[in-house]
């Protein structure tokens, strides 16, 4: 990465240069052309002055020289004054400009020179003897001289400038990517899910590679929390699937050890009840490990809310461990019926185990939403605690068994629940225990809405 930089900006600057100096160059040489033919325009204007008043008797000593040239000639291109450079030579041009104007003529063919390129000025002029044209030719030779240096310059100083670049490039890009590598170096020495907690290094200032760290620091986190949940997960799984293994097998290792004393159809009983109960625990764990991998995949049917509450209300009623009332006026939504009922069934599971005698389950529609508000009449649950008892295994009562105090996966479920219906569940403070409460979306349909 540091080398591609480092020629990455090398080539662009190479090229810019490049381009900069031929630019530099020829603006240059277009410069002086100008400036020089701008001085013999001068030049011209002043001998025509000359020759409006003296005629071709005009002093041109002024054009004497290898670098410059005077010349007057008539509209037959004969030459009527000359300056001694050029002194019995025949006009050096064609260019017969009318009076007033001017004519600018590039030529290499002047008899003085050795060939060197002239700017030729042609300006027309009416003397006392008739028309005339004044002819003033410089030199473009300083031209040449002074783009060859220019050049020369550009050339020994093109590399020695890359150069420089190339190394400022390489020192710059290795002090920039300095906190990448030693990112890279901490992020390298993470071993697997044993050094999680590991952070990597955030530098100074607020650009795009400290917060690359911070990203990276938050994602580590994440891993350690989501690892840190892993182990708790497969730590608390197994040992809620030994309890009713340990239970089965116990059973059957007295039946077996002393067959005449046991009672067959009571162990047989307390069996199934274990195996039930395991069965719940692994379609719990099942649900939850799906939850993690794809998401709760729930169907959208019209479903009865308030048949679901009172279908609950009424099994409460037949366990006979507590007292119920039901407040379900009639409410329709859309989402998962049999998710819908394992949601409601757990927080009635839940509030029944807590209560001391009586459960309120109260259904009512608010605004866009559906409640379903299931209360008890037990201790509450501490404001601190009220979000931790939707983590999976969360016991508040760690005293309770796990035969009185569930699996600790009930209200975990009931919450994904909720959410795949673009819900929520949340605990509120209750008049007495604990107040949960079910948020739906409503969505009436057209007989309700005419009756309102």
């Amino acid at each position: 990465m540091r080398w591609r930089t480092t020629a990455a900006a090398t080539l662009a600057v190479a090229v810019f240069l490049a381009v900069a100096a031929l630019a530099f160059a020829f603006a240059q040489r277009q410069q002086l052309e100008a400036s020089i033919t701008e001085a013999a325009q001068q030049q011209a204007t002043d001998i025509a002055a000359q020759v409006v008043q003296d005629g071709a008797g005009a002093d041109l000593a002024a054009g004497a020289g290898d670098q410059s040239l005077v010349q007057i000639v008539d509209a037959d291109g004969n030459v009527l004054a000359a300056s001694p450079s050029v002194d019995g030579e025949p006009a050096v041009v064609d260019a017969r400009p009318d009076p007033g104007s001017t004519s600018t003529i590039r030529s290499g063919a002047l008899p003085i020179g050795e060939g060197e390129d002239f700017v030729v000025v042609a300006l027309g002029v009416t003397g006392p003897d008739g028309p005339v044209v004044v002819l003033v030719a410089q030199s473009l030779e300083l031209v040449g001289q002074s783009t060859a240096v220019v050049v020369t310059l550009l050339l020994i100083g093109y590399p020695v400038v890359l150069l420089g670049v190339a190394l400022t490039s390489y020192w710059l890009a290795g002090r920039a990517l300095a906190p990448v590598e030693a990112i890279r170096t901490r992020v390298a020495t993470v071993q697997g899910t044993t050094e999680l907690d590991a952070r990597v290094p955030v530098p100074d200032g607020d650009d795009e590679i400290s917060r690359l760290a911070v990203t990276m620091n938050a994602m580590l986190e994440r891993l350690e929390t989501g690892s840190d949940r892993q182990r708790r997960f497969v730590g608390d799984a197994s040992h809620e699937l030994r309890s009713p293994l340990a239970t089965i097998r116990a059973a059957h290792e007295i039946a077996a050890l002393h067959p005449e004393t046991r009672d067959f159809t009571a162990t047989s009983r307390d069996v199934l009840a274990e195996l039930d109960r395991l069965d719940h625990l692994v379609a719990d764990l099942l649900l939850l490990a799906r939850v993690d991998e794809h998401g709760l995949r729930v169907r959208s049917v019209d479903v009865d809310v308030d048949d679901l509450v009172n279908q609950e209300a009424e099994r409460l009623r037949k366990l006979g461990t507590v007292t119920v009332t039901v407040t379900a006026p009639p409410a329709r939504i859309h989402g998962d019926p049999v998710q819908l009922a394992r949601a409601l069934r757990n927080l009635a599971d839940n509030a029944a185990r807590h209560a001391e005698g009586h459960v309120d389950l109260t259904l009512q529609i608010r605004g866009d939403n559906v409640e379903v508000v299931v209360e008890d009449d037990g201790p509450g649950i501490p404001e601190a605690d009220r979000e931790r008892v939707f983590e999976r295994f969360v016991r508040l009562d760690e005293s309770r068994t796990r035969a009185s105090g569930g699996t600790g996966l009930g209200l975990a479920i009931a919450r994904e629940i909720s959410t795949a219906h673009d819900g929520n569940l949340n605990v509120e403070v209750g008049t007495r225990g604990a107040r949960f409460v079910l948020v739906l979306p409503y969505q009436r349909n057209e007989r309700e809405a005419a009756d309102q």
